[in-house]
């Protein structure tokens, strides 16, 4: 319940959020200290912001915690996605320059029809 708190109806949540901190110091369990710190950091960036969070709540510990690590993964994950992506449209678009047909693009990159006529269309308009 403790990372709950600063959600609580206090007027000052950063002192919520101080006083929380100060009872995860007494956990003795690492780990449980470092998930239960994490999840302090999720919920209060509901109330307050990165810098006030980053200030009370140390930052080398919340990167120890599982779910820190979870969301970082899913982050990095979306973002070489992303990257991917981008990658195989830039193909694309220079196959197309290069008077490749339409079916090829398709073919050796895996773009549908519709994102292939996109790419063209944007080619087009510049």
């Amino acid at each position: 319940m403790l990372p709950f708190a600063v959600l609580s109806n206090t007027s000052t949540k950063d002192s919520t959020l101080q006083a929380v901190a100060a009872q995860i110091d007494n956990i003795t369990d690492r780990r449980t200290q470092n998930n239960v710190t994490a999840s302090a950091a999720i919920l209060a960036g509901l109330t307050l912001n990165e810098d006030v969070i980053q200030r009370i709540l140390r930052r080398d510990i919340m990167r120890e915690s599982v779910i820190y690590q979870s969301i970082l993964e899913e982050g990095l994950e979306e973002g070489r996605e992303q990257g991917r992506e981008q990658a195989t449209r830039k193909i694309a678009a220079n196959m197309l320059s290069k008077g490749v047909s339409v079916e090829s693009v398709m073919e050796f990159t895996g773009l549908t029809l519709e994102q292939v006529q996109e790419l063209q269309k944007q080619q087009s308009e510049t």
